[in-house]
């Protein structure tokens, strides 16, 4: 069912709508519009391979929306806009006798997943020359908060950021983000530790601020600092280099490393972990190869927050994410754009990742093995009364390997089919 704040948040929207009709004069507010919305239709299937899984697959298949109305800004030196979001997805399959899937809300009462959930939400903005402040809701691509486009409805984050480019080549950002709507929840709550349903202590709010500098046209850095009060303190450091090598090849690397330590009352404790990447990736016309290497160090798991948020700063951030305490892992991943082929629009990614050297705390647990193998095929079509309709397959398949028995642990392979279009008004 729909919750409360999806219906009070969309009747708030079309208040707000009315809105615009009354600054009518400011001709860039709307002229700079961009109105769209997005269809998703989202299948997913999860067989699990262990003799002791609790389930043996789950799932579920759900039709999803999202519409963006993005407005421009008011004329002056000090110019405003605002923005309308809502989002919505209905469950199409049955859902009875499956347990959570990270895609649709799951009612413990009923024992399945709910038919349908949503939300809706504004962001109010002001800009002065190259600076920009947004209050409400956002979808950050930040190294402290990442939003997560993975399932059906998106993860945002709610507070405010400022972001500024006064200062040539160089973009800085700060911000107060206080709640999160993950992706599997209706709902605006309070951000704390993705380790378990059990373990929720909420912190009040997440400071970040930081820089991204570029040296060059192809090398850049970025400094960033979080904080997700009373829980952790996050540092990032992170450095992109493009060379041009001749011949039509070209490099990229990347590095990056983040320090995470307990802040204020640590609601969880001591939290040790630091963590150091890099990825380069080989490309040569409609081909590249990368090869990553990522490597934790501490006594605790990297820290995510609520509803798995994202973190894709980490070189082999995936399914699995290879964020254990001690693990090391490594990557091997192929590219491919059939475009240079008469193919244009499909494209393919594999990758296959491997983590070794879990501690687990125990001497009899030394010998910790988990991989993943990743297959991403996609097409958007091109031309024709079809023309901007994607279709998208990803196959997962994660094995698990846990102590001197080699005991086998949570190996699943799971298939997700995506069709999506995006109307634009």
């Amino acid at each position: 069912m729909i919750q409360n704040n999806w219906l009070a948040g969309s009747l708030g929207a079309v208040g707000l709508m009315g809105m615009f009709a009354s600054i009518s004069a400011q001709a860039d507010f709307f002229d700079d519009r961009n109105v769209s919305l997005g269809l998703r239709n989202f299948y997913i299937d999860r067989d699990f391979k262990q003799h002791d899984a609790p389930k043996s697959r789950i799932g579920s298949w759900t039709q999803g929306f999202d519409f963006r109305a993005i407005s421009g800004y008011t004329e002056g030196t000090l110019q405003f806009g605002l923005d309308v979001s809502a989002q919505y997805a209905y469950r199409l399959d049955g859902g009875g006798g499956r347990g959570p899937d990270t895609i649709i809300p799951y009612d413990d009462s009923k024992g399945e997943q709910v038919r349908d959930y949503g939300r809706a939400a504004l962001t109010a903005k002001m800009r002065y020359s190259k600076t920009e402040l947004k209050v409400g809701e956002h979808r950050p691509m930040l190294p402290v908060a990442f939003y997560d486009d993975s399932r059906q409805l998106i993860t945002t984050y709610h507070g405010f950021m400022l972001e500024s480019r006064e200062v040539d080549k160089l973009t800085l950002t700060a911000g107060r983000f206080t709640e999160i709507s993950s992706r599997e929840s209706s709902n605006r709550e309070k951000m704390y530790l993705f380790n378990g349903p059990d373990i929720q202590r909420r912190s009040d709010g997440l400071n970040f601020g930081g820089a991204t500098y570029a040296f060059t046209p192809s090398l850049s850095a970025t400094y960033f600092y979080g904080q997700l009060e009373d829980i952790y303190q996050q540092q990032y450091l992170g450095g992109t280099y493009n060379a041009d090598l001749g011949n039509g090849f070209g490099l990229k690397t990347d590095l990056r490393y983040f320090d995470n330590r307990e802040d204020g009352k640590a609601l969880y404790g001591d939290i040790d972990n630091r963590s150091y990447g890099a990825m380069t990736t080989l490309r040569k016309g409609a081909h590249a190869v990368g090869v990553g290497y990522q490597r934790m160090l501490g006594d605790s798991t990297f820290p995510t927050l609520n509803g798995y948020a994202p973190q894709p700063y980490l070189v082999n951030w995936s399914t699995v994410a290879f964020v254990k305490p001690n693990e090391s892992s490594w990557q091997l991943r192929y590219d491919l754009d059939f475009a240079s082929y008469g193919v244009p629009g499909l494209k393919l990614m594999t990758r296959y990742l491997r983590g070794t050297g879990i501690d687990r705390g125990s001497n009899d647990l030394d010998q910790n093995v988990e991989s993943e193998r990743n297959i991403f095929l996609s097409y958007v079509v091109q031309s024709g009364p079809l023309k901007g309709v994607g279709f998208e397959w990803r196959n997962i398949d994660v094995k698990t390997r846990y102590g001197n028995g080699a005991a086998s642990g949570a190996d699943y392979k799971e298939n997700r089919l995506i069709t999506s279009y995006t109307f634009k008004f």
